[in-house]
Protein backbone atom coordinates (compact mmCIF):
# COMPACT_ATOMS: atom_id res chain seq x y z
CA UNK A 1 0.00 0.00 0.00
CA UNK A 2 3.01 2.30 0.30
CA UNK A 3 2.98 2.96 -3.45
CA UNK A 4 -0.75 3.73 -3.29
CA UNK A 5 -0.14 6.27 -0.51
CA UNK A 6 2.66 7.96 -2.48
CA UNK A 7 0.41 8.08 -5.54
CA UNK A 8 -2.48 9.56 -3.53
CA UNK A 9 -0.11 12.24 -2.21
CA UNK A 10 0.95 13.21 -5.76
CA UNK A 11 -2.65 13.22 -7.00
CA UNK A 12 -3.72 15.46 -4.11
CA UNK A 13 -0.96 17.97 -4.91
CA UNK A 14 -1.99 17.95 -8.57
CA UNK A 15 -5.71 18.26 -7.81
CA UNK A 16 -5.23 21.15 -5.38
CA UNK A 17 -3.26 23.01 -8.07
CA UNK A 18 -5.56 22.43 -11.06
CA UNK A 19 -8.65 23.12 -8.94
CA UNK A 20 -7.52 26.74 -8.62
CA UNK A 21 -8.10 27.12 -12.36
CA UNK A 22 -11.57 25.57 -12.00
CA UNK A 23 -12.48 27.86 -9.08
CA UNK A 24 -11.27 30.83 -11.12
CA UNK A 25 -13.42 29.98 -14.13
CA UNK A 26 -16.42 29.27 -11.89
CA UNK A 27 -16.00 32.69 -10.26
CA UNK A 28 -15.49 34.40 -13.64
CA UNK A 29 -18.72 32.78 -14.82
CA UNK A 30 -20.67 34.05 -11.79
CA UNK A 31 -20.89 30.65 -10.08
CA UNK A 32 -22.79 29.18 -13.04
CA UNK A 33 -25.46 31.88 -13.12
CA UNK A 34 -27.61 31.19 -16.20
CA UNK A 35 -25.45 28.06 -16.76
CA UNK A 36 -22.50 30.22 -17.79
CA UNK A 37 -19.92 27.92 -16.20
CA UNK A 38 -21.28 24.74 -17.78
CA UNK A 39 -21.44 26.46 -21.17
CA UNK A 40 -17.83 27.58 -20.78
CA UNK A 41 -16.69 24.05 -19.84
CA UNK A 42 -18.47 22.55 -22.85
CA UNK A 43 -17.11 25.21 -25.20
CA UNK A 44 -13.54 24.68 -23.95
CA UNK A 45 -13.61 20.92 -23.42
CA UNK A 46 -10.61 20.37 -25.73
CA UNK A 47 -8.52 22.61 -23.49
CA UNK A 48 -9.58 21.35 -20.07
CA UNK A 49 -9.40 17.60 -20.69
CA UNK A 50 -5.70 16.77 -21.08
CA UNK A 51 -4.17 13.61 -22.51
CA UNK A 52 -2.18 13.08 -19.33
CA UNK A 53 -5.35 12.97 -17.23
CA UNK A 54 -6.80 10.41 -19.63
CA UNK A 55 -3.61 8.32 -19.34
CA UNK A 56 -4.20 8.35 -15.61
CA UNK A 57 -7.62 6.77 -16.12
CA UNK A 58 -6.15 4.25 -18.58
CA UNK A 59 -3.35 3.02 -16.30
CA UNK A 60 -5.62 2.87 -13.25
CA UNK A 61 -7.98 0.72 -15.34
CA UNK A 62 -5.08 -1.66 -16.10
CA UNK A 63 -4.52 -2.00 -12.33
CA UNK A 64 -8.15 -3.11 -12.01
CA UNK A 65 -7.59 -5.87 -14.57
CA UNK A 66 -4.28 -7.37 -13.46
CA UNK A 67 -3.63 -9.52 -10.40
CA UNK A 68 0.14 -9.81 -10.58
CA UNK A 69 1.63 -7.67 -7.81
CA UNK A 70 4.72 -6.80 -9.86
CA UNK A 71 2.56 -5.48 -12.71
CA UNK A 72 0.38 -3.55 -10.28
CA UNK A 73 3.46 -1.90 -8.76
CA UNK A 74 4.76 -1.12 -12.24
CA UNK A 75 1.53 0.64 -13.22
CA UNK A 76 1.49 2.51 -9.89
CA UNK A 77 4.98 3.87 -10.62
CA UNK A 78 3.89 4.80 -14.15
CA UNK A 79 0.89 6.62 -12.69
CA UNK A 80 3.17 8.56 -10.34
CA UNK A 81 5.23 9.64 -13.34
CA UNK A 82 2.06 10.69 -15.20
CA UNK A 83 0.89 12.99 -12.39
CA UNK A 84 4.36 14.42 -11.76
CA UNK A 85 4.63 15.34 -15.46
CA UNK A 86 1.03 16.62 -15.47
CA UNK A 87 1.74 18.81 -12.42
CA UNK A 88 4.83 20.45 -13.91
CA UNK A 89 3.14 20.84 -17.28
CA UNK A 90 0.29 22.65 -15.52
CA UNK A 91 2.74 24.96 -13.71
CA UNK A 92 4.43 25.77 -17.03
CA UNK A 93 1.07 26.58 -18.61
CA UNK A 94 0.13 28.91 -15.75
CA UNK A 95 3.25 30.98 -16.42
CA UNK A 96 1.87 31.96 -19.83
CA UNK A 97 -1.67 32.68 -18.62
CA UNK A 98 -2.72 36.34 -18.71
CA UNK A 99 -5.35 36.89 -16.02
CA UNK A 100 -7.13 40.24 -15.96
CA UNK A 101 -8.98 39.27 -12.81
CA UNK A 102 -7.23 36.79 -10.51
CA UNK A 103 -9.17 34.35 -8.38
CA UNK A 104 -10.53 36.07 -5.27
CA UNK A 105 -10.50 33.57 -2.42
CA UNK A 106 -13.74 34.65 -0.74
CA UNK A 107 -15.49 32.81 2.06
CA UNK A 108 -17.69 31.19 -0.56
CA UNK A 109 -14.65 29.90 -2.43
CA UNK A 110 -13.19 28.57 0.83
CA UNK A 111 -16.41 26.69 1.57
CA UNK A 112 -16.29 25.27 -1.93
CA UNK A 113 -12.68 24.20 -1.44
CA UNK A 114 -13.60 22.28 1.71
CA UNK A 115 -16.38 20.40 -0.12
CA UNK A 116 -14.15 19.61 -3.09
CA UNK A 117 -11.37 18.32 -0.84
CA UNK A 118 -13.84 16.09 0.99
CA UNK A 119 -15.08 14.65 -2.32
CA UNK A 120 -11.54 13.75 -3.35
CA UNK A 121 -10.66 12.34 0.07
CA UNK A 122 -13.62 9.93 0.13
CA UNK A 123 -12.10 7.30 -2.22
CA UNK A 124 -8.70 7.73 -0.56
CA UNK A 125 -10.09 7.13 2.94
CA UNK A 126 -12.11 4.11 1.76
CA UNK A 127 -8.96 2.70 0.18
CA UNK A 128 -6.97 3.13 3.40
CA UNK A 129 -9.54 1.35 5.57
CA UNK A 130 -10.46 -1.29 2.99
CA UNK A 131 -7.26 -2.22 1.16
CA UNK A 132 -9.00 -4.70 -1.15
CA UNK A 133 -10.96 -1.76 -2.62
CA UNK A 134 -7.81 0.25 -3.40
CA UNK A 135 -7.81 -0.47 -7.19
CA UNK A 136 -11.43 0.59 -7.69
CA UNK A 137 -10.95 3.64 -5.43
CA UNK A 138 -7.88 4.64 -7.44
CA UNK A 139 -9.82 4.25 -10.69
CA UNK A 140 -12.59 6.50 -9.34
CA UNK A 141 -10.01 9.05 -8.13
CA UNK A 142 -8.33 9.29 -11.54
CA UNK A 143 -11.72 9.83 -13.21
CA UNK A 144 -12.52 12.58 -10.70
CA UNK A 145 -9.14 14.17 -11.37
CA UNK A 146 -9.70 14.17 -15.13
CA UNK A 147 -13.18 15.66 -14.70
CA UNK A 148 -12.07 18.25 -12.15
CA UNK A 149 -14.20 21.03 -13.69
CA UNK A 150 -17.33 18.93 -13.20
CA UNK A 151 -16.33 17.91 -9.65
CA UNK A 152 -16.21 21.62 -8.84
CA UNK A 153 -19.73 21.94 -10.23
CA UNK A 154 -20.95 18.98 -8.12
CA UNK A 155 -19.46 20.67 -5.04
CA UNK A 156 -21.31 23.85 -6.03
CA UNK A 157 -24.60 21.91 -6.05
CA UNK A 158 -23.81 20.29 -2.68
CA UNK A 159 -23.08 23.71 -1.17
CA UNK A 160 -26.21 25.31 -2.62
CA UNK A 161 -28.41 24.99 0.53
CA UNK A 162 -25.68 26.53 2.68
CA UNK A 163 -25.08 29.31 0.17
CA UNK A 164 -28.80 30.13 0.11
CA UNK A 165 -28.80 30.56 3.89
CA UNK A 166 -25.71 32.78 3.74
CA UNK A 167 -27.20 34.70 0.79
CA UNK A 168 -30.48 35.49 2.56
CA UNK A 169 -28.67 36.52 5.74
CA UNK A 170 -26.53 39.11 3.95
CA UNK A 171 -29.44 40.25 1.78
CA UNK A 172 -31.56 40.97 4.88
CA UNK A 173 -28.60 42.70 6.53
CA UNK A 174 -28.04 44.95 3.47
CA UNK A 175 -31.72 45.91 3.22
CA UNK A 176 -31.89 46.70 6.93
CA UNK A 177 -28.81 48.93 6.64
CA UNK A 178 -30.36 50.89 3.78
CA UNK A 179 -33.62 51.29 5.72
CA UNK A 180 -31.63 52.78 8.60
CA UNK A 181 -30.36 55.55 6.22
CA UNK A 182 -33.56 57.30 5.01
CA UNK A 183 -31.70 60.43 3.82
CA UNK A 184 -29.31 58.49 1.60
CA UNK A 185 -29.64 59.34 -2.11
CA UNK A 186 -29.46 56.09 -4.08
CA UNK A 187 -28.57 56.19 -7.78
CA UNK A 188 -28.70 53.16 -10.05
CA UNK A 189 -26.66 53.01 -13.26
CA UNK A 190 -27.08 50.42 -15.97
CA UNK A 191 -26.67 50.07 -19.71
CA UNK A 192 -25.09 47.82 -22.29
CA UNK A 193 -21.84 49.77 -22.22
CA UNK A 194 -20.13 52.45 -20.15
CA UNK A 195 -21.63 51.67 -16.73
CA UNK A 196 -18.36 51.69 -14.80
CA UNK A 197 -17.05 54.82 -16.53
CA UNK A 198 -20.32 56.67 -15.92
CA UNK A 199 -20.37 55.57 -12.27
CA UNK A 200 -16.81 56.79 -11.60
CA UNK A 201 -17.38 60.07 -13.43
CA UNK A 202 -20.61 60.67 -11.50
CA UNK A 203 -18.89 59.96 -8.17
CA UNK A 204 -16.00 62.33 -8.92
CA UNK A 205 -18.38 65.15 -9.86
CA UNK A 206 -20.84 64.67 -6.99
CA UNK A 207 -17.97 64.48 -4.48
CA UNK A 208 -17.43 68.21 -5.08
CA UNK A 209 -20.36 68.80 -2.71
CA UNK A 210 -21.40 65.41 -1.28
CA UNK A 211 -19.84 62.21 0.05
CA UNK A 212 -20.65 59.76 -2.74
CA UNK A 213 -19.87 56.06 -2.50
CA UNK A 214 -19.76 54.15 -5.81
CA UNK A 215 -19.65 50.37 -6.00
CA UNK A 216 -15.96 49.43 -6.43
CA UNK A 217 -14.53 48.38 -9.82
CA UNK A 218 -17.09 46.37 -11.83
CA UNK A 219 -18.86 44.94 -8.77
CA UNK A 220 -22.33 45.11 -10.34
CA UNK A 221 -23.96 41.79 -9.39
CA UNK A 222 -26.40 41.09 -6.55
CA UNK A 223 -23.60 39.67 -4.40
CA UNK A 224 -21.33 42.59 -5.29
CA UNK A 225 -23.96 45.13 -4.24
CA UNK A 226 -24.63 43.28 -0.98
CA UNK A 227 -20.90 43.22 -0.18
CA UNK A 228 -20.57 46.94 -0.89
CA UNK A 229 -23.58 47.87 1.22
CA UNK A 230 -22.61 45.67 4.16
CA UNK A 231 -18.87 46.39 4.15
CA UNK A 232 -18.38 49.84 2.57
CA UNK A 233 -21.47 52.00 3.08
CA UNK A 234 -21.31 54.20 6.20
CA UNK A 235 -23.42 56.83 7.96
CA UNK A 236 -21.09 59.49 6.54
CA UNK A 237 -22.14 58.77 2.95
CA UNK A 238 -24.71 61.09 1.37
CA UNK A 239 -25.04 59.22 -1.93
CA UNK A 240 -24.76 55.57 -2.92
CA UNK A 241 -24.09 54.89 -6.62
CA UNK A 242 -24.98 51.32 -7.58
CA UNK A 243 -23.69 49.96 -10.87
CA UNK A 244 -26.11 47.29 -12.11
CA UNK A 245 -25.16 44.56 -14.56
CA UNK A 246 -27.52 42.07 -16.17
CA UNK A 247 -27.49 39.09 -18.51
CA UNK A 248 -31.23 38.35 -18.66
CA UNK A 249 -34.55 40.18 -18.33
CA UNK A 250 -35.53 40.65 -14.69
CA UNK A 251 -32.04 40.96 -13.22
CA UNK A 252 -32.07 44.77 -13.03
CA UNK A 253 -35.47 44.67 -11.31
CA UNK A 254 -34.04 42.23 -8.76
CA UNK A 255 -31.09 44.56 -8.08
CA UNK A 256 -33.49 47.49 -7.72
CA UNK A 257 -35.47 45.56 -5.10
CA UNK A 258 -32.25 45.23 -3.11
CA UNK A 259 -31.01 48.84 -3.22
CA UNK A 260 -34.24 50.80 -3.91
CA UNK A 261 -32.88 53.58 -6.19
CA UNK A 262 -34.68 56.91 -6.43
CA UNK A 263 -32.48 58.06 -9.33
CA UNK A 264 -31.45 56.12 -12.43
CA UNK A 265 -29.11 56.53 -15.40
CA UNK A 266 -29.15 54.46 -18.59
CA UNK A 267 -25.80 54.83 -20.37
CA UNK A 268 -26.64 53.06 -23.63
CA UNK A 269 -28.65 50.18 -25.01
CA UNK A 270 -26.81 47.99 -27.50
CA UNK A 271 -25.97 44.38 -28.29
CA UNK A 272 -23.74 43.45 -25.34
CA UNK A 273 -24.76 40.06 -23.86
CA UNK A 274 -27.16 39.48 -26.75
CA UNK A 275 -26.51 35.75 -26.42
CA UNK A 276 -27.89 35.58 -22.87
CA UNK A 277 -30.68 38.15 -23.31
CA UNK A 278 -31.92 36.39 -26.43
CA UNK A 279 -32.94 39.46 -28.45
CA UNK A 280 -32.32 43.20 -28.78
CA UNK A 281 -35.88 43.79 -27.59
CA UNK A 282 -35.10 41.90 -24.38
CA UNK A 283 -31.96 43.98 -23.85
CA UNK A 284 -34.01 47.19 -24.23
CA UNK A 285 -36.67 45.92 -21.84
CA UNK A 286 -34.09 44.64 -19.34
CA UNK A 287 -32.15 47.89 -19.14
CA UNK A 288 -35.26 50.06 -18.87
CA UNK A 289 -36.34 48.08 -15.78
CA UNK A 290 -34.24 50.55 -13.78
CA UNK A 291 -36.27 53.57 -14.93
CA UNK A 292 -39.58 51.76 -14.54
CA UNK A 293 -38.70 50.82 -10.94
CA UNK A 294 -38.09 54.43 -9.82
CA UNK A 295 -40.71 56.03 -7.54
CA UNK A 296 -42.97 58.76 -8.96
CA UNK A 297 -40.84 61.44 -7.28
CA UNK A 298 -37.68 59.84 -8.70
CA UNK A 299 -35.57 61.05 -11.62
CA UNK A 300 -34.34 59.10 -14.62
CA UNK A 301 -31.55 60.31 -16.92
CA UNK A 302 -31.76 59.12 -20.53
CA UNK A 303 -29.78 59.72 -23.73
CA UNK A 304 -31.80 61.42 -26.48
CA UNK A 305 -29.21 60.32 -29.08
CA UNK A 306 -29.84 56.64 -28.34
CA UNK A 307 -32.75 55.45 -30.54
CA UNK A 308 -33.52 52.53 -28.21
CA UNK A 309 -33.94 54.88 -25.26
CA UNK A 310 -35.80 57.57 -27.20
CA UNK A 311 -38.29 55.14 -28.74
CA UNK A 312 -39.08 53.18 -25.56
CA UNK A 313 -42.53 53.71 -24.03
CA UNK A 314 -41.70 54.14 -20.34
CA UNK A 315 -44.26 52.69 -17.93
CA UNK A 316 -43.55 55.22 -15.20
CA UNK A 317 -44.54 58.81 -14.40
CA UNK A 318 -41.23 59.80 -12.80
CA UNK A 319 -39.30 62.84 -14.03
CA UNK A 320 -37.04 62.20 -17.03
CA UNK A 321 -33.99 64.32 -17.81
CA UNK A 322 -32.75 63.99 -21.38
CA UNK A 323 -29.11 64.54 -22.34
CA UNK A 324 -27.80 64.84 -25.91
CA UNK A 325 -25.25 66.01 -28.41
CA UNK A 326 -26.88 65.48 -31.81
CA UNK A 327 -30.58 65.56 -30.88
CA UNK A 328 -31.25 69.11 -29.69
CA UNK A 329 -35.05 68.85 -29.36
CA UNK A 330 -36.42 68.78 -25.81
CA UNK A 331 -33.01 68.06 -24.31
CA UNK A 332 -32.32 69.13 -20.72
CA UNK A 333 -28.51 69.05 -20.89
CA UNK A 334 -26.93 69.61 -24.31
CA UNK A 335 -23.24 69.44 -25.33
CA UNK A 336 -21.70 71.12 -28.39
CA UNK A 337 -18.35 72.13 -29.91
CA UNK A 338 -16.56 68.96 -28.73
CA UNK A 339 -12.79 68.98 -29.31
CA UNK A 340 -10.28 66.23 -28.47
CA UNK A 341 -6.50 66.42 -28.20
CA UNK A 342 -3.67 64.54 -26.55
CA UNK A 343 -4.43 66.34 -23.29
CA UNK A 344 -8.17 65.65 -23.10
CA UNK A 345 -11.52 67.00 -24.28
CA UNK A 346 -13.26 70.39 -24.19
CA UNK A 347 -16.94 71.07 -24.88
CA UNK A 348 -19.74 73.55 -24.20
CA UNK A 349 -22.92 72.75 -22.24
CA UNK A 350 -26.38 74.33 -22.09
CA UNK A 351 -28.89 73.54 -19.35
CA UNK A 352 -32.65 73.77 -19.95
CA UNK A 353 -33.99 77.08 -18.65
CA UNK A 354 -30.57 78.73 -18.86
CA UNK A 355 -29.63 80.46 -22.14
CA UNK A 356 -25.94 80.72 -21.26
CA UNK A 357 -23.35 78.25 -22.59
CA UNK A 358 -20.69 76.96 -20.19
CA UNK A 359 -17.28 75.58 -21.16
CA UNK A 360 -16.13 72.30 -19.61
CA UNK A 361 -12.70 70.65 -19.70
CA UNK A 362 -11.79 67.03 -18.90
CA UNK A 363 -8.75 64.77 -19.13
CA UNK A 364 -11.01 62.06 -20.56
CA UNK A 365 -11.04 61.19 -24.24
CA UNK A 366 -14.00 60.34 -26.42
CA UNK A 367 -17.51 61.39 -27.30
CA UNK A 368 -19.04 58.62 -25.17
CA UNK A 369 -17.30 60.09 -22.12
CA UNK A 370 -19.00 63.39 -22.90
CA UNK A 371 -22.34 61.53 -22.66
CA UNK A 372 -21.29 60.11 -19.27
CA UNK A 373 -20.34 63.58 -18.06
CA UNK A 374 -23.67 65.00 -19.29
CA UNK A 375 -25.53 62.35 -17.25
CA UNK A 376 -23.55 63.36 -14.17
CA UNK A 377 -24.16 67.06 -14.85
CA UNK A 378 -27.91 66.44 -15.17
CA UNK A 379 -28.13 64.89 -11.70
CA UNK A 380 -25.53 67.22 -10.18
CA UNK A 381 -27.49 70.26 -11.40
CA UNK A 382 -30.69 68.69 -10.02
CA UNK A 383 -28.96 68.13 -6.66
CA UNK A 384 -28.18 71.86 -6.40
CA UNK A 385 -24.47 71.87 -7.32
CA UNK A 386 -23.45 75.21 -8.83
CA UNK A 387 -22.20 75.49 -12.43
CA UNK A 388 -18.81 76.63 -11.16
CA UNK A 389 -18.48 73.57 -8.94
CA UNK A 390 -19.68 71.31 -11.75
CA UNK A 391 -16.97 72.74 -14.01
CA UNK A 392 -14.38 72.09 -11.29
CA UNK A 393 -15.74 68.58 -10.76
CA UNK A 394 -15.49 67.73 -14.47
CA UNK A 395 -11.93 69.06 -14.58
CA UNK A 396 -11.00 66.81 -11.63
CA UNK A 397 -12.56 63.64 -13.07
CA UNK A 398 -9.90 60.95 -13.05
CA UNK A 399 -9.27 58.83 -16.15
CA UNK A 400 -10.70 55.34 -15.69
CA UNK A 401 -8.18 52.54 -15.95
CA UNK A 402 -8.33 50.69 -19.30
CA UNK A 403 -11.05 52.97 -20.70
CA UNK A 404 -9.43 55.29 -23.26
CA UNK A 405 -6.63 55.92 -20.79
CA UNK A 406 -3.78 57.84 -22.47
CA UNK A 407 -0.30 56.72 -21.38
CA UNK A 408 3.25 57.30 -22.65
CA UNK A 409 4.99 53.92 -22.95
CA UNK A 410 8.55 53.97 -24.25
CA UNK A 411 8.49 55.28 -27.81
CA UNK A 412 4.73 55.44 -28.27
CA UNK A 413 1.50 56.73 -26.76
CA UNK A 414 -0.92 54.02 -25.67
CA UNK A 415 -4.65 54.69 -25.76
CA UNK A 416 -5.70 51.92 -23.41
CA UNK A 417 -9.31 50.90 -24.09
CA UNK A 418 -8.76 47.29 -23.13
CA UNK A 419 -11.80 46.70 -20.94
CA UNK A 420 -14.77 44.85 -22.49
CA UNK A 421 -15.06 46.35 -25.94
CA UNK A 422 -18.36 46.64 -27.80
CA UNK A 423 -19.45 48.00 -31.21
CA UNK A 424 -20.37 51.48 -29.96
CA UNK A 425 -17.37 51.85 -27.65
CA UNK A 426 -14.98 50.49 -30.28
CA UNK A 427 -16.23 52.98 -32.86
CA UNK A 428 -15.88 55.81 -30.31
CA UNK A 429 -12.32 54.70 -29.58
CA UNK A 430 -11.49 54.74 -33.28
CA UNK A 431 -12.92 58.27 -33.52
CA UNK A 432 -10.58 59.31 -30.72
CA UNK A 433 -7.59 57.68 -32.44
CA UNK A 434 -8.53 59.45 -35.68
CA UNK A 435 -8.23 62.82 -33.95
CA UNK A 436 -4.60 62.21 -32.94
CA UNK A 437 -1.85 63.86 -34.97
CA UNK A 438 0.59 61.05 -35.72
CA UNK A 439 0.89 57.46 -36.91
CA UNK A 440 -2.04 55.31 -35.79
CA UNK A 441 -2.02 51.63 -34.83
CA UNK A 442 -4.85 49.44 -33.53
CA UNK A 443 -4.06 46.44 -31.30
CA UNK A 444 -7.08 44.17 -30.75
CA UNK A 445 -8.32 40.58 -30.29
CA UNK A 446 -11.78 41.69 -31.39
CA UNK A 447 -15.07 41.88 -29.53
CA UNK A 448 -16.72 39.00 -27.65
CA UNK A 449 -20.07 38.01 -26.11
CA UNK A 450 -22.03 39.44 -29.04
CA UNK A 451 -24.00 36.26 -29.76
CA UNK A 452 -24.74 35.22 -33.35
CA UNK A 453 -23.77 38.68 -34.66
CA UNK A 454 -20.23 38.47 -33.28
CA UNK A 455 -18.47 37.60 -36.56
CA UNK A 456 -20.51 40.14 -38.54
CA UNK A 457 -19.84 42.93 -36.05
CA UNK A 458 -16.12 42.13 -35.92
CA UNK A 459 -15.93 42.26 -39.72
CA UNK A 460 -17.59 45.70 -39.63
CA UNK A 461 -15.08 46.65 -36.92
CA UNK A 462 -12.28 45.65 -39.29
CA UNK A 463 -13.73 47.88 -42.00
CA UNK A 464 -13.91 50.77 -39.51
CA UNK A 465 -10.29 50.19 -38.46
CA UNK A 466 -9.20 50.36 -42.10
CA UNK A 467 -10.61 53.90 -42.35
CA UNK A 468 -8.47 55.13 -39.44
CA UNK A 469 -5.36 53.03 -38.77
CA UNK A 470 -2.02 52.97 -40.56
CA UNK A 471 -1.17 49.54 -39.15
CA UNK A 472 -3.04 46.81 -37.23
CA UNK A 473 -1.88 44.17 -34.75
CA UNK A 474 -4.40 41.33 -34.38
CA UNK A 475 -4.24 39.16 -31.26
CA UNK A 476 -5.33 35.58 -31.97
CA UNK A 477 -5.23 34.37 -35.56
CA UNK A 478 -8.44 32.31 -35.44
CA UNK A 479 -10.76 34.66 -33.62
CA UNK A 480 -9.60 37.80 -35.46
CA UNK A 481 -10.31 36.31 -38.89
CA UNK A 482 -13.51 38.44 -39.29
CA UNK A 483 -11.52 41.62 -38.53
CA UNK A 484 -8.88 40.53 -41.03
CA UNK A 485 -11.59 40.03 -43.64
CA UNK A 486 -13.05 43.46 -42.86
CA UNK A 487 -9.64 45.07 -43.35
CA UNK A 488 -9.23 43.39 -46.73
CA UNK A 489 -12.75 44.45 -47.72
CA UNK A 490 -11.47 48.04 -47.53
CA UNK A 491 -8.28 47.20 -49.46
CA UNK A 492 -6.10 47.54 -46.35
CA UNK A 493 -2.54 46.46 -47.19
CA UNK A 494 -1.67 42.97 -45.92
CA UNK A 495 1.90 44.04 -45.11
CA UNK A 496 0.47 46.49 -42.55
CA UNK A 497 -1.33 43.70 -40.66
CA UNK A 498 0.55 41.87 -37.90
CA UNK A 499 -0.87 38.74 -36.22
CA UNK A 500 0.18 37.37 -32.81
CA UNK A 501 -1.33 35.01 -30.25
CA UNK A 502 0.18 36.96 -27.34
CA UNK A 503 -0.62 40.61 -26.66
CA UNK A 504 2.80 41.05 -25.07
CA UNK A 505 4.43 40.64 -28.49
CA UNK A 506 2.49 43.72 -29.63
CA UNK A 507 4.71 45.95 -27.49
CA UNK A 508 7.84 44.68 -29.27
CA UNK A 509 6.20 45.26 -32.67
CA UNK A 510 5.16 48.79 -31.68
CA UNK A 511 8.64 49.77 -30.55
CA UNK A 512 9.95 48.63 -33.94
CA UNK A 513 7.32 50.74 -35.77
CA UNK A 514 8.51 54.05 -34.36
CA UNK A 515 8.91 56.62 -37.17
CA UNK A 516 9.26 60.37 -37.52
CA UNK A 517 5.79 61.16 -36.21
CA UNK A 518 4.39 60.42 -32.78
CA UNK A 519 2.95 56.91 -32.64
CA UNK A 520 -0.50 56.40 -31.09
CA UNK A 521 -1.53 52.79 -30.40
CA UNK A 522 -5.15 52.02 -29.52
CA UNK A 523 -5.43 48.83 -27.45
CA UNK A 524 -9.07 47.95 -28.08
CA UNK A 525 -10.39 45.18 -25.82
CA UNK A 526 -8.61 42.51 -23.83
CA UNK A 527 -10.25 39.10 -23.76
CA UNK A 528 -11.69 38.02 -20.42
CA UNK A 529 -10.03 35.11 -18.61
CA UNK A 530 -12.76 32.75 -19.85
CA UNK A 531 -11.43 33.07 -23.42
CA UNK A 532 -8.24 31.52 -24.68
CA UNK A 533 -6.51 30.68 -27.95
CA UNK A 534 -3.46 28.45 -27.82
Amino acid sequence: MVLYYLLYFLIIIYVVSVSLRSYHMLQQNLYNENNRYLKWVWKNKKLIFTNLDLYGILFSFFILLVTNETLINFFLVVLMSVYVVAYFKYLEQRKTDQNKKPLVVTKRVRRLMVTVNILYLIPIVISIFANHLAPICLFILTIMTSFNFYIIFIALIINHPVERIVYHYYEAKAKEKLRSMPNLKIIGITGSYGKTSCKNILADILNIKYNALPTPKSLNTFNGLMITINNKLSKFDDIFIAEMGAYVVGEIHKLCELVGPKYGIITSIGTAHLETFGSEENIQKGKMELIEYLPEDGIGVLNADDPKQKSYQIKNNCKILWIGIDNQDNVDVLASDIKCSGSGTTFNVKFRGNDKEYKFETKLLGRHNVYNILSALALGYEFGISIKDLQLGVKKVRPVEHRLELKKLGNFYQIDDAYNSNPIGAKSALDVLDMMDGDKVVVTPGMVELGPKEEELNEIFGEQIAEVADKVILIGEKRTKPIYNGLLNKKFKKENIYISNDVREAYNILNELKGRKDLYALFENDLPDTYTEK
